[in-house]
């Protein structure tokens, strides 16, 4: 936990690394933009990308392939205090959380907490069709599913909300659907690629809109401003120890054991 008396004014705080899960540079951008616009002026934020993986996650095979880039991000880090997944299926954050004592901090889970403060019942608005299964899967995870009033998915590919416009309209369409007909209160932003387009919507639909890289980093600041870390009393212990065939030492289990 950071002390005010010794705080530096021309230092951060705090630094939060920001993880894009797939790599796609533009989407990292996207990401930086809108995580740097909400952040504290004393924290330093870096966003990045993995080195390997897929141009976007809509699917398992995709989100599994690009789990092991994720983690190295983690792995080879010494410098943040917190780390943020930021893809909405928060890709791997139990294992990112075994790696590490750092806080880490999936967007979904972080943009579905907030909604659960701000409204009785939500809905997830998201990209393609083939998603919903990963996106309700990913809701249950977290205990809320009974606050969730649905999930609504469009027919927009992950790379296509780079269209601002095109996801704007489509996002309306589908919110609108889930006040009107499923009884969202609040609408979570089911996709980083998303990102920065909250206000917009929240002034066509009358409902709050939860930006989930945004959310992300207020919960993250918050943990490291608190000072807690992740628990490794049982779930979260590193791996055991054992041979991991065909990666290289930096992530074999002995190597995480700290």
């Amino acid at each position: 936990m950071f002390d005010p008396a010794t705080q530096d004014a021309d230092r951060p705080i705090f630094h939060i690394k920001i993880i894009n899960g797939n790599t796609c540079q533009e989407m990292t951008h996207s990401i930086n933009a809108t995580a740097q616009a909400v952040r504290s002026h004393a924290t330093h934020l870096t966003t990045v990308q993995p080195k390997s993986g897929p141009a976007s996650i809509e699917c398992y095979y995709d989100e599994y392939l690009a789990i092991p880039g994720i983690l190295e991000q983690i792995v080879l880090d010494t410098d943040s205090d917190a780390f943020i997944l930021a893809c909405w299926g928060d890709p791997g954050i139990e294992a990112a959380r075994e790696i590490t004592r750092r806080p880490v901090i999936g967007i979904a889970e972080a943009s579905m907490y907030v909604a659960n403060m701000l409204a009785a019942k939500w809905s997830v608005v998201t990209t393609t069709h083939r998603v919903r299964d990963m996106v309700e899967k990913t809701v249950q995870k977290t205990g809320l599913g009974s606050r969730c009033a649905s999930v609504r998915t469009t027919d927009l590919a992950v790379l296509e909300t780079c269209d601002r416009t095109t996801t704007i309209a489509a996002l309306i369409d589908m919110g609108r659907r889930a006040i009107e007909e499923d009884g969202a209160e609040a609408l979570c932003l089911g996709c980083a690629g998303m990102s920065g387009l909250d206000q917009a919507l929240e002034a066509a639909l009358g409902v709050p809109v939860i930006d989930a890289v945004a959310a992300a980093v207020k919960m993250a600041e918050s943990l490291v401003a608190l000072g807690k870390t992740t628990s490794k009393q049982l779930t979260y212990r590193p791996p055991e120890l054992k041979p991991i065939q065909g990666y290289p030492d930096y992530m074999q289990p002995q190597g995480l054991q700290k």
